[in-house]
């Protein structure tokens, strides 16, 4: 049997920096760089810095 492909895309979460526990969910290139953006965070009602993290 041939072994399975693995996928060129992973979902990644994008946790606040802000440390409020808000996330978003996304998707990259499995052999891309990680990924991070400035986005709203409406818990401290402001855009600040969100990194990747793996989803467990």
């Amino acid at each position: 049997m041939a072994p399975k492909a693995k996928q060129k895309r992973i979902l990644v979460r994008l946790v606040s920096s802000a440390l409020t526990g808000f996330f978003y969910t996304t998707s990259r290139a499995r052999l891309g760089d990680k990924i991070s953006f400035m986005k709203y965070d409406p818990v401290v009602k402001k855009h600040v810095l969100f990194v990747e993290q793996k989803i467990k």
